[in-house]
């Protein structure tokens, strides 16, 4: 049966709607005719089986056996204002972003779930008012995003220190960039001639480093004599510290007292977790008041003080494997009333133990003896292995003092640069080498363990070659940490977005297109070859939300703090900046380039074209610059060469000349590319032209392949450049999708 549904919530359909069954062979008008609706009373759109109607064809449709006709409310703003409607459109670009995404994924053929993800992100920015449909414009603070769980020690401001993140993945930094790197494994601290020594071990990042410089904080570790360290290579071993201790989180300083005093043993308490075993035992003792004893002549005499030590194994089910065995019997004798901190540690066969301690010797209780004793850590060196691969590591002992704080200690920090290997076209891969370059950060991420793991052949590493070569230019570099989960492609995407490209998947072969000036079209398409009625252009039209500027975060390299500028055309008021967040830039005038394309770009970038062609469309890709002539735009006059006798071209349409300007031809050769532009002059008639300069080919005239063809106009007007956006074959159809494009996109950076 027909339906008419009349939906007055646009966010929630199911809700608030009102249905009717309307008569077969009456119009849509006359059924609101019917129910004396002649307006509606808010804005409506119809949507007759899918497809918008306008008001005056309403008379025109015919209600069938089974049409659905649905009138649906349009958001309203809210007292006249129109932050309320602007913020309702947000909303709608917000919820709409992932089903538009899809569709526009499925019109330009892209199905892979990242592809779409891209592409969802792509619509719902340029709903956000910012608009560049070649390179997408980066999400305010995509890069330096974190999971409040574990937050990036680097980024976020908050959590900015050494701490140990646990289950999230070992850093990997690009380019030259401060850190504050995880811990590797627990702190623990030990005493040694009555002073604390706390040891740390640190990951730099996975791959190789040149580190420049270490600091606690902002003073340069050279500043505190207190410290010593020493840098592991990916492969080394670390020779300073034990690099898996675990501390007994249950022992907090009890005192041990002997049966005499009423005490008894302490614990026992279990020395290292389920599944893990310990070769090593080690106690922490402080006598917290030193040993003596005050006599009569204002002295202090000595005092002793002896314990005991017992282990015994036990199961991963805590359950007791033997009888306790005594691991020591200790005794100490001093005459001081400074605090006596010593660290005892004992050999043990490889397995799991609980510890106990017991005092042997009676306490004396006077008032001017001090002889406590505190049971004040334990701690158990684990058996494993010490090899951690492919990382950079940091180990440090520091000594406790006044110069080095228990949170200054957690502050430590690397300005450090990666390694990586560049490729040669025919040298092949070079060396390690300290390098800030986008090119060979992205062809880590591809061929790296942590990444995708590609070989060589599905890279295209010549473009990256070239590339290289522009950014190193430019002043163009990456540098930026990623230390929070992601896939592959988005750091790809992120890498490559710094340099303003984009990576691609084409046959099975990971391919790069950076957004540049180009002038030479790999393809020339006209009416002669594209499919009658499927030509079509989309205006971006710009409103009251569309950004004037563009407000670029970035991370400066000279304070390491997050920074940002407002990057605006010469004619522009700049007071509706956009913000994006340019992961990878810590220079202010990289910052300042890619402000100044993204605002040009969102200018001048707003028409986009598509439109269906034959085999000859998988001539270009994504990003190739194509030549486009059609007489509804009026971008030139197209048609065939019909015959060819120099210096007369024969068309096969009519070609008019204006009265000023230099006019000029453009040809199309056997294997799509462009000849010319041509200076002309008018022939014998509007089927003729005269060439004023010599063409660089013969054109085809015959009838055994397709004909030569042209493109006129005057001046530049013989067409448009425009940038491929996506290529999708059906069968031997293809369909294109393009964005006009305008030199002035990329001089604005200049």
């Amino acid at each position: 049966m027909a339906q008419v549904a009349i939906h007055h919530n646009p966010f929630h359909l199911h809700k608030n709607v009102d249905l009717f069954t309307p008569r077969i062979g009456q119009s849509i008008r006359g059924w609101l005719d019917e129910r004396g609706i002649v307006e509606f009373s808010k804005p409506i759109i119809c949507i007759v089986d899918g497809e918008p109607v306008l008001r005056k064809d309403w008379s025109l449709v015919i209600v069938q056996k089974e049409t659905v006709i649905a009138f649906i409310t349009l958001p309203q703003g809210g007292g006249g204002g129109g932050k309320i409607f602007r913020a309702v459109l947000s909303i709608a670009v917000m919820v709409a972003a992932p089903y538009a995404g899809a569709a526009l994924g499925a019109a330009m053929g892209v199905t892979s779930t990242v592809g779409i993800s891209l592409l969802t992100a792509g619509v719902a920015l340029a709903g956000s008012v910012l608009v560049n449909a070649l390179i997408p414009p980066p999400s305010p603070s995509s890069g330096i995003s974190y999971n409040p769980t574990a937050p990036s020690p680097t980024y976020s401001i908050q959590a900015q220190g050494n701490q140990a993140r646990l289950g999230e993945p070992i850093p990997v930094v690009y380019g030259r960039h401060i850190i504050y790197p995880d811990f590797g494994a627990a702190p623990y601290s030990e005493f040694e001639s009555n002073e604390q020594y706390l040891y740390q071990l640190h990951v730099i990042g996975q791959g190789e480093y040149d580190i420049e410089q270490i600091c606690i904080e902002d003073t340069p570790i050279t500043s505190f004599k207190e410290i010593i360290y020493e840098i592991i290579p990916p492969g080394g071993v670390v020779t300073m510290l034990d690099t898996d201790v675990v501390t007994a989180p249950e022992i907090a300083g009890q005192e041990l007292l002997s049966i005499a005093d009423g005490g008894d043993w302490v614990g026992p308490f279990v020395a290292n977790p389920t599944e893990t075993t310990t070769d090593l035992l080690a106690l922490d003792v402080i006598m917290p008041k030193g040993l003596y004893y005050a006599n009569d002549s204002g002295g202090l005499s000595s005092r002793t003080v002896s314990w005991e030590v017992q282990a015994r194994l036990i199961d991963d089910e805590g359950n007791a494997l033997g009888a306790w065995a005594t691991l020591a019997t200790e005794t100490h004798t001093a005459a001081t009333n400074t605090a006596i901190r010593k660290t005892y540690k004992y050999p043990v066969a490889a397995g799991r133990y609980e510890v106990q301690a017991l005092r042997t010797n009676a306490k004396d209780n006077s008032a001017r003896a001090g002889n406590d004793i505190n049971w004040s850590a334990l701690k158990s060196h684990l058996v494993g292995e010490s090899n951690f691969g492919n990382i950079t590591m940091l180990a440090m002992k520091m000594r406790a003092t006044d110069n080095l704080s228990q949170r200054s200690s957690r502050m430590v920090n690397c300005v450090v640069t990666r390694k990586l290997k560049t490729w040669h076209p025919n040298m092949g891969w070079s060396a390690l080498q300290p390098t800030r370059s986008v090119a060979w950060a992205m062809a880590d991420i591809l061929t790296a363990n942590y990444g995708a793991k590609l070989v060589d052949a599905r890279i295209d590493l010549s473009a990256l070659v070239a590339l290289d070569a522009i950014w190193t230019a430019r002043g163009d570099t990456f540098n930026g940490v990623f230390d929070r989960k992601l896939t592959v492609w988005d750091a790809l995407t992120q890498v490559a977005r710094c340099g303003r490209a984009i990576p691609f998947l084409q046959g099975g072969l990971v391919r790069f297109v950076r957004d540049e000036a180009r002038t030479l079209p790999v393809a020339m398409f006209s009416p002669r070859n594209i499919v009658k009625g499927s030509f079509k252009i989309d205006f971006v039209m710009p409103g009251d939300d569309t950004a004037d500027s563009v407000k670029v975060e970035f991370f400066n390299q000279k304070t390491w703090k997050q920074d940002e500028i407002i990057a605006s055309l010469p004619d522009s008021a700049g007071e509706q900046p956009a913000s994006v967040s340019l992961f990878g830039c810590t220079d202010k005038n990289h910052a300042i380039r890619e402000g100044m394309y993204m605002a040009a770009a969102n200018r001048y970038r707003r028409r986009i074209v598509s439109f269906r062609t034959e085999l000859e469309g998988m001539i270009p890709t994504y990003g190739d610059l194509i030549a486009i002539s059609h007489d509804m735009p009026r971008w030139g006059e197209a048609g065939d060469i019909l015959a060819y006798s120099a210096p007369v071209l024969s068309l096969s349409e009519p070609v008019t000349f204006g009265d000023t300007g230099t006019h000029y031809v453009v040809l199309r050769r056997k294997d799509g590319s462009l000849s010319g532009p041509w200076m002309v002059s008018a022939g014998g008639n509007a089927y003729q032209l005269q060439l004023l300069e010599e063409i660089d080919f013969t054109p085809y005239t015959g009838t055994e392949e397709e004909r030569t063809h042209f493109s006129f106009g005057i001046g530049e007007h013989w067409g448009v450049l425009a940038r491929v956006l996506a290529v999708r074959p059906r069968g031997e159809i293809i369909e294109i999708s393009a964005v006009v494009e305008n030199p002035l996109v990329h001089t604005a950076d200049q």
